[in-house]
């Protein structure tokens, strides 16, 4: 008789083991078990049967792998945890004996520290994989250092979360490392490119954070204890590979009186700067005593060299010895205009490129402005000189409002008015004579721009128009640089023309038709109603006849225009005869006839009279209007048609495919159709806010 297996000592189950397991097994408390599975980076594993994996009646929801488990049993930080479990008893016991200096001397002097070095050197081998690692650890600590002091986040970590990510940010100045950044409704988000590796992280934005009674902070605390840990070796790391000491010099009270990123102050950055005078004199040194060697040089010809040409030679020389290579970005050009578009390298690939976007220009920023952001971009892209308020700030700006040499300046605030004339001789200043320019006024010879234009020439990666930035402007869509359209879907960048459909084109003129219809008939009935406008265009003896023909009865229209000459020829030119020559018909069935007729000639006259207003040529409508819809109609069957045929030969692949990729299929053309009408709304609604600003545009021009 074979023997019987146990159940649980094999199979799933022996892969698989619950958390009351694991804590049983390690012997610490589930809040110390959470901790030691943050820091070593283990996560409840799913199983495909909890029924085959669970060893008991009661069912079991969370499961790790029963290996991790005994990775756990070797770790040091257990014997921390215990050492912290027996030193809260001793506490306790000299509170219960109101022992309470006791108490905080064995606190103070024999609570165990906690170090995660070995932790931080187990789950990242390489720097590389800590870089890689670095999205999350930016985005928790940038949160933190945001968050108001509270009992739950004490000022200590705050205070560290900030010094961490100012070092962090002070690093991507000095390399240019910054790429990308959009703006969103959670925050900021910025993409930075460090040894190869895109490191991406959402910082947000300055406003007053309030912290919900449902947010767990004990886990929260113990994700920012390890991302602390982890930020810091990367930032020695980033900073020994510049030159750099690490950790820098923070200077608090410049800090407390608003200096900014000018807060920090890593040692060794003067002295490279002198180091960097020192080996451009050295080297112009060395090139002149080269060309006063050269001067005593005879040629090939025994002749000696003119020092002019010698010393262009030699400058020449050494300009191709000592330039750069360029970095000239390659464009691929499809040679099927069928076939998708190909990826062009994006611009702002390089730190170099990068580092020379705003290095020409000196900024001032407003006091609406978010100002953190902003100079930390600007300076991550070669921006040196900076100025605000110096009431928000005076030790990190470069300069005033007023200064002369600013030539950006950063609003967002309504259109700025311009300039005042020339001040009298009361309205000078009493100093220097100069005119007293109001704050609220544009400085002559400054480009005003709102705080997009810099995060959207940052992602082009070329200065865009200023003008569409302007103070008060409609501003361009912000869309953001990690998204791309694909072919058959909406892009906002492009216009309607580059991306609607035949049939959607269609379908705005007809719609644009019937609007068209309604607007003739009120401009003629507004034409005919205001005499004024009417002269305007034709004349006051023309207007003053027309008036008289379109208000004969309250200034209305009425049957009676049926029997102008105009219309009888209408009429004529249509088949009919005249009201005195026609007696074919009798009865309810000539009255309509009649009535039909008069409206057609009502419609007729009113478009030459509108015709006449206006001062354009009278054409045939009608005519027009049919062979427009004669063609619209032979285009709409065109394409029904070329549809039907792609319709059946699609059919007929489909009966060739197995019912697999038959489903496929089917789930691929459904998606893509879900596609294609989410686009065709958004150029719908694209198309109504256009039509719309149109009007209001003509209607304004009109009203001027």
């Amino acid at each position: 008789m074979a023997k019987i297996k146990k159940r649980g000592s094999s199979g799933a189950s022996k892969n698989y083991i619950t958390r009351s397991q694991a804590v049983r097994k390690l012997q610490i408390s589930l809040p110390d078990f959470r901790r030691l599975c943050i820091f070593k980076g283990i996560y409840p594993r799913e199983p495909r049967s909890k029924k085959r994996v669970s060893t008991s009646s009661t069912p079991s929801t969370t499961f790790y792998y029963t290996k991790d488990i005994q990775y756990l049993l070797h770790e040091p930080l257990l014997a921390k945890f215990r050492d912290q479990k027996a030193l809260a008893k001793k506490i306790s016991k000299a509170l219960g004996r109101n022992e309470v200096g006791e108490a905080e001397r064995k606190e103070r002097n024999l609570t165990p520290r906690l170090r995660l070095d070995h932790i931080i050197k187990e789950r990242y081998p390489t720097f590389v994989d800590a870089v890689r690692d670095l999205d999350d650890a930016l985005s928790m600590l940038f949160l933190f250092a945001n968050l108001p002091s509270t009992a739950e986040v004490p000022p200590k970590i705050i205070t560290k979360c900030q010094r961490l990510t100012r070092e962090f940010e002070h690093y991507l100045i000095r390399t240019h490392s910054l790429r990308k950044s959009f703006l969103s409704i959670k925050g900021i988000y910025y993409q930075a490119t460090i040894q190869g590796q895109d490191v991406l992280w959402l910082v947000p934005y300055k406003f007053v954070q309030r912290t919900g009674g449902d947010v767990d902070f004990r886990i929260m605390a113990t994700f920012v204890e390890f991302y602390t840990t982890l930020l810091g070796f990367v930032n020695f790391r980033l900073y020994t590979s510049i030159g750099l000491v690490y950790p820098p010099k923070f200077d608090l009270k410049a800090e407390e009186q608003g200096a900014g990123l000018a807060a920090i102050q890593p040692e060794g950055q003067n002295a490279e700067e002198r180091e960097e005078d020192a080996m451009v004199t050295g080297t112009n040194e060395k090139a002149q005593a080269e060309a006063d060697r050269l001067l005593s040089l005879p040629d090939a010809d025994g002749e000696q060299q003119e020092p002019a040409k010698a010393a262009a030679e030699q400058s020449g020389a050494d300009t191709e010895e000592q330039a750069p290579p360029a970095n000239t970005l390659d464009t691929f050009q499809s040679l099927d205009a069928k076939a998708d578009a190909l990826l062009q390298p994006s611009a702002t690939a390089d730190s170099a490129t990068a580092g020379h976007l705003f290095e020409s220009f000196t900024f001032f920023l407003s006091r609406e402005t978010p100002r953190h952001p902003l100079e930390f971009i600007l300076r991550s892209f070669g921006c040196k000189r900076i100025g605000w308020d110096m009431s928000l700030g005076e030790p990190g700006a470069y300069c005033g409002e007023n200064d002369k040499r600013i030539t950006h300046q950063i609003v967002d605030r309504p259109d700025l008015p311009l300039p005042s004339p020339p001040a009298t001789d009361g309205e000078a200043d009493e100093e220097d004579g100069t005119a007293v320019r109001k704050g609220n006024e544009r400085v002559p010879g400054r480009v005003y721009v709102q705080p997009q234009w810099v995060w959207d020439s940052i992602n082009a990666g070329q200065l865009q128009r200023a003008d569409l930035y302007a103070p008060g402007a409609t501003l361009p869509p912000h869309l953001s640089p990690w998204v791309k359209a694909r072919k058959g879907e909406y892009d906002p960048t492009l216009s309607l023309a580059e991306q609607e459909t035949a049939a959607e084109i269609e379908a705005a003129e007809d719609g644009e038709g019937s609007e068209v219809d309604e607007a003739e008939a009120d401009a003629a009935l507004e034409a005919a109603s205001e005499g004024e406008e009417v002269a305007g265009v034709r004349g006051d003896s023309e207007a003053a006849e027309l008036e008289e023909e379109l208000s004969e009865e309250d200034g209305g229209m009425d049957v009676e225009l049926a029997g102008s000459d105009s219309e009888v020829d209408d009429a004529a030119a249509a088949g009919a005869q005249p009201d005195d020559e026609w007696g074919g018909f009798s009865g309810d069935e000539a009255d309509d006839t009649a009535l039909d007729a008069a409206a057609k000639a009502t419609r007729d006259h009113q478009a030459e009279l509108l015709a006449e207003a206006t001062g354009q040529k009278l054409s045939n409508t009608s005519s027009a209007k049919d062979q427009k819809k004669a063609a619209r109609e032979a285009s709409q069957a065109r394409r029904a048609r070329e549809e039907r045929e792609a319709r059946e030969d699609g059919e007929r692949r489909k009966m060739m495919m197995p019912r697999r990729k038959r489903k496929m299929f089917d789930k691929m053309v459904y998606s893509n159709a879900r596609k294609d009408e989410e686009a065709e709304k958004l150029r719908g609604k694209r198309r109504r806010i256009e039509n719309v600003g149109g009007a209001r545009a003509g209607a304004g021009a009109g009203g001027k």
